[in-house]
């Protein structure tokens, strides 16, 4: 059997599972996708047990992502551009090489909706792991200036999110990469208003699905995307490096991501 995870803490909230799972059962491959809760100071630890035991990669989550970049023997290049990492692989040498394909995962979910950022400024909100591929992201769609603002200012050389009024009023988009507004965590308190009426509003957290920041983004009438797509793009490549099968991302996926997020 083919064994691989999700690692991260907490990790309940975690769909990861239920995609591979459907690959999985899609392709008719031996496998599992296990979700792993690790706490922060036995990352390093379990990631060393777990190659032993001859898994053959794991999905990285909150809040490992940076420490996961510190543990590979190689990367990819929007791993080095990031600084984070959210993809182990197991070489057979023991040797680990590290993945960003939030980068990807987040440019095909932005595309997909038909999000057009070349030349024209945008607002990211966060300072982690995810907020650095998200950046990346942002640069590889041609984005105009990028304003960054957290809850921390100085972090990854963010603003404080004192800055929103002014940041917003120019914004043709705002994305979420923190983990406010996920399912059991506060949501960011901004008010919307502040955005163009032509402004996208991006939520990177999946659960639940329609987050406060979205929902309020809706109610103004705003376009919103979602964090599935990025989810499901994200995980292609992963899958291919752990099951050695290239999957496609469909309508059948996201009506199975949307059922176990209904019944979570």
């Amino acid at each position: 059997m083919k064994l691989a995870g999700v690692i991260g803490w907490p990790v309940a909230q975690s769909l990861s599972p239920s995609l591979h799972g459907h690959w999985l059962k899609e392709h008719g491959i031996d496998g599992l996708f296990a979700a792993l809760a690790v706490r922060p100071e036995d990352f390093t630890r379990t990631v060393g047990g777990l190659g032993l035991a001859g898994f053959r990669g794991l999905s990285v989550t909150v809040p490992h992502k940076e420490a996961a970049f510190a543990l590979c023997a190689r990367r990819d290049g929007f791993a080095e551009r990031a600084g984070a990492v959210n993809q182990l692989v197991f070489r057979e040498d023991g040797s680990i090489e590290g993945l960003n394909t939030d980068v990807v995962g987040l440019v095909a979910s932005l595309r997909e909706a038909g999000v057009d950022v070349t030349g024209r400024p945008a607002v990211l909100l966060g300072a982690g792991g995810a907020a650095r591929a998200a950046r990346v992201a942002l640069e590889e769609m041609g984005a105009g200036e990028v304003c960054q603002l957290n809850r921390t200012e100085g972090r990854a050389g963010a603003q404080s999110l004192d800055y929103w009024a002014g940041a917003a009023r120019d914004a043709a988009l705002v994305v979420n990469a923190t983990s406010a507004g996920m399912k059991g965590a506060p949501s960011l308190t901004l008010d919307l208003a502040a955005l163009p009426k032509h402004a996208v509003v991006c939520d990177i957290v999946y659960n639940p699905l329609e987050t406060p920041l979205l929902k309020q983004a809706r109610a103004l009438g705003l376009a919103t995307v979602d964090g599935l797509g990025m989810l499901m793009h994200q995980a292609v490549p992963a899958f291919d490096a752990f099951f050695g099968v290239r999957p496609q991302v469909t309508r059948a996926l996201r009506h199975v991501l949307e059922e176990a997020l209904a019944h979570g």
